[in-house]
């Protein structure tokens, strides 16, 4: 298969950078590797690092033409940030799923603009279903729900809803994204109504694009024919 520009032009040479790692337990190493065999079908040379290092260097960023990071509670420097955060308004796309981009520098205010989301909880189940220090704890039913943009968005054409066992993401957000699809949290203390929370996103930052999908657990979740082409969909239309 090509791999087409934003202009529909084949385009034979893409640089993806892929920066991973951060807390083991979302499988940064398992879930990158996942992809980056598609990437690499998708005509990319993929780079992996396994810091933010990368993106204080200007002159490498910008033949960066995909960032998928994957990075959870990690740190950033000030200038790897904003290294990063100019490569993509200069045309670098910015790719990412669950804790590995919405839950990576939460003490970095610039880069949590970048990508307009910040991990909040995930709820967890009720206390009496609970084992003491079992794993999946936080592992709930819900529905990833779509939004009637995205029947005509290239990321989401075709998809629907779909229900997921896992960790719920509730997210803090901004009115510049584009919301491709949400999430509920049914009312249970100590708040009195549902919340409703982004699930999939995009957001263009100068000339320069961020996809978002907070589902991404593990591999199991990743593993999900909707989730997993939803991130493969993402990373493409994300790309210079």
């Amino acid at each position: 298969m090509d791999a087409f520009d934003r202009n529909g032009l084949v385009n034979e040479n893409r640089n993806a950078l892929v920066v991973r790692g951060g807390w083991e337990g979302h499988q940064p190493v398992a879930a990158t590797d996942l992809f980056i065999p598609y990437l690499r079908d998708q005509k990319f040379e993929v780079r992996v690092s396994d810091s933010p290092e990368p993106y204080a260097d200007a002159a490498y960023m910008a033949t960066v033409d995909l960032v998928v990071q994957c990075l959870s509670m990690g740190e950033i420097t000030s200038e790897q940030c904003r290294g990063l955060s100019e490569a993509v308004a200069a045309g670098t796309g910015l790719a990412g799923w669950h804790g590995g981009i919405v839950d990576s520098y939460r003490a970095t205010p610039d880069y949590l603009h970048l990508v307009g989301g910040q991990f909040a909880c995930h709820p967890a189940k009720p206390p009496h279903e609970q084992v003491e220090g079992a794993p999946d704890n936080c592992f709930i039913p819900y529905r990833v729900t779509m939004l009637p943009a995205a029947a005509e968005h290239p990321i989401t054409a075709g998809i629907a809803d779909f229900d997921l066992v896992t960790e719920q993401y509730w997210v803090l957000a901004d009115d510049y994204n584009d919301v491709l699809a949400t999430t509920t949290h049914p009312a249970r203390s100590p708040w009195h109504r549902d919340v409703v929370a982004p699930a999939i996103w995009t957001r263009n930052w100068g000339d320069g694009r961020v996809f978002v999908a907070t589902p991404g657990h593990d591999l199991n979740v990743l593993g999900h024919p909707s989730v997993r082409e939803i991130i493969e969909r993402g990373m493409v239309w994300a790309s210079r």
